[in-house]
């Protein structure tokens, strides 16, 4: 796979969807800074970002196809440097980078819902483009606003900002959870079914104790075989080994008439040896050859019937010892090797049922031990996560300052939870009975205090709609500085938001998009105008059929989107002037604050 490794992200260059709701045909271009998607109600800028999780591995829906199309098709170029995970990724799907060394990915979804994902120029399952997506795009709707409102989901933000702090302590307390788990299951198991298991130990006890008396070797029921055919067969086979040995060497008592094989060749060489031709005396040497060859045999045969045995009470102790075989193979297995097997798994398994006291005391230990341990890891995780929390509050409480919410503070809380009594994952922490969760034993909760005077409540509760918007993408800003995706998705997050207050989101947007490419789709024109790229989607309707394209605006283009985004005021001088001013005002606050760019969090 020729997709360069690097320590920097790509960013999606491109994407065309094709028959995905209103949207017939269109190929959006997009900035590797801030690029804005606007559009009338109801023109289709929803389906950008469905287009978006389609191409991240998400859902497909076959009520998404265009009517009249046989599928939708959302295609997607990355392009820039690729880092070692996404390589591997692709490598590993049998893909390939363009020439030029961007990465086509592609999500087709027909009208039965059958759903299909190619990368690279391979087909791959779906689970794929969503490995891939993982590392390079992250899309952030108001669906996510919901998710994050989850005591679970506000858990893995957090621990998603902390990063490696607690990914390092909450790796190794998994991985002595699942130990302490094993042995607290098998000590349980060996408690509730000592009775039980004590009969299987005495069963497989009394096999090998049978299979250790007879002692069987490897292989030994075919040797027997093999050696009982012969014993059985002694007669016919001394008769045709001392026929084959007369023929070769001649008859024992040296009868001339029967010299055998070796008697005439040593005739052939004295004849030979003793003419006047050379190329009659050059033959002998290959007779002499010959008759070695057959003085082997002969020998070999000799030996052969030499220890032909052909003692009837040999092969009496032979079916004797193959009988006792056979017995073992009719119970433990069909053969020899089978049984050795079989007395192998048994060894194995009574390792494992031991009921004694003794046993029963030393898993008790062991348990005892990995909960001693899984408890410090337990407090070291709260601890690195209270410290996370104090400045995810910190750097959230910030951002809302600049968001028209100077008195509004966040707060990130990180409680133990407690145990219930009949808990099964209980543990001592510190002396107190608490819950060892998967994610540790901690319970995250994000407070908002709107005023000095409010009391800090769920953020659910204590935030209107357009403050929820508002602390949840200063909440989306400060993870994606944590964050190692290149390209950021935001999808309508500033709904309910205007004023002043929709300044201060494009600001941070354009912030944002100096360390990240930043995707924005918005109704508000003071967001737009901070954008890179203007991408506008129209709707139209022709013969009948409505359809929706997307087009890049150049400057004269924008400031009439912009007039329109204002209250509908694009075919007015005052729109135009009001828009050009939101543009003049965005493009030098950019200048001037782009100076000193973010740094990404480690």
């Amino acid at each position: 796979m020729s997709v360069p490794a690097a320590t920097v992200g790509a960013v999606l260059a491109e994407m065309r969807i094709q028959g995905l709701g209103v949207i017939e045909d269109a190929v959006l271009e997009l900035h590797q800074g801030f690029t804005v998607v606007t559009g009338e109600t109801g023109a289709g800028k929803t389906m950008v970002v469905t287009g978006l999780h389609l191409l991240s591995g998400g859902r497909s829906e076959a009520s998404k196809v265009r009517n009249g199309s046989g599928k939708a098709v959302v295609e997607g170029r990355f392009a820039g440097v690729f880092a070692e995970h996404v390589a591997r990724i692709v490598t590993n799907a049998g893909g390939e980078a363009d020439e030029d060394g961007s990465l086509i990915a592609l999500r087709s979804v027909g009208a039965d819902g059958r759903s299909r994902a190619h990368l690279g120029g391979r087909t791959v399952p779906v689970s794929v483009l969503s490995d891939l997506a993982d590392r390079l795009l992250a899309v952030h709707g108001q669906n996510d606003q919901l998710r994050l409102l989850r005591p679970a989901e506000q858990r893995d933000v957090l621990d998603r900002f902390a990063g490696d702090p607690v990914a390092r302590p909450l790796g190794r307390y998994r991985e002595i959870r699942d130990e302490w788990q094993s042995v607290v299951t098998e000590l349980a198991d060996r408690q509730n079914r000592s009775r039980e298991m004590a009969q299987q130990a005495d069963m497989l006890r009394h096999g090998l104790d049978e299979i250790a008396a007879v002692d069987p070797q490897s292989g030994e029921d075919a040797e027997l075989a093999e050696q009982i055919k012969r014993l059985a067969a002694a007669d016919e086979l001394r008769e045709a080994a001392t026929a084959a040995q007369a023929a070769v060497s001649g008859a024992a008592e040296g009868d001339p008439d029967a010299p055998g094989a070796l008697g005439l060749l040593g005739e052939a060489r004295r004849r030979l040896s003793g003419a006047e031709d050379s190329a009659l005396r050059d033959l002998e040497p290959r007779l002499a050859e010959a008759a070695v060859l057959l003085g082997d045999v002969g020998a070999e045969l000799g030996a052969y019937l030499d220890g032909l045995d052909a003692d009837p009470e040999r092969l009496e102790q032979v079916l004797a010892r193959q009988s006792e075989l056979k017995k073992l193979t009719r119970k433990y297995a069909a053969d020899v090797d089978g049984v050795l097997a079989w007395a192998e798994d048994a060894r194995e398994r009574l390792s494992t049922m031991d009921t004694s006291e003794e046993a029963l005391a030393a898993l008790a230990a062991r348990r005892d031990e990995l909960a001693t341990e899984l408890a410090g890891l337990a407090a070291d995780l709260s601890t690195a996560r209270a410290e996370a929390a104090a400045k995810l509050a910190a750097e959230v409480t910030g951002e809302l300052s600049g968001l028209a919410m100077g008195q509004a503070e966040i707060e990130v809380t990180v409680r133990r939870r407690p145990a219930e009594p009949s808990d099964p994952q209980a543990l001592k922490v510190g002396g107190e009975p608490v819950h060892a969760g998967g994610s540790g034993i901690d319970e995250v909760e994000l407070l908002l205090k709107a005023h000095s005077a409010a009391p800090s409540l769920p953020v659910h509760k204590a935030a209107s709609g357009g403050e929820l918007s508002r602390v949840m993408l200063a909440i989306e800003v400060v993870l994606a500085n944590a964050d190692t995706v290149q390209t950021l998705v935001f999808d309508e997050v500033d709904a309910g938001v205007g004023g002043r207050a929709a300044v201060e989101i494009g600001r941070r947007l354009a912030r944002l998009a100096r360390t990240h490419q930043v995707l924005v789709v918005t109704h508000l024109p003071q967001v737009a105008a901070y954008a890179d790229r203007h991408l506008v989607v129209d709707k139209g309707t022709s013969g009948g059929v409505t359809r929706s394209g997307v087009t890049t605006l150049e400057q004269s283009e924008r400031v009439r989107e912009l007039a329109r985004m204002l209250a509908g005021m694009d075919g007015t001088e005052t729109g135009r002037a009001h828009a050009e001013e939101l543009l003049a005002a965005a493009e030098s606050d950019k200048k001037s604050t782009g100076k000193s760019p973010r740094k990404r969090r480690k």
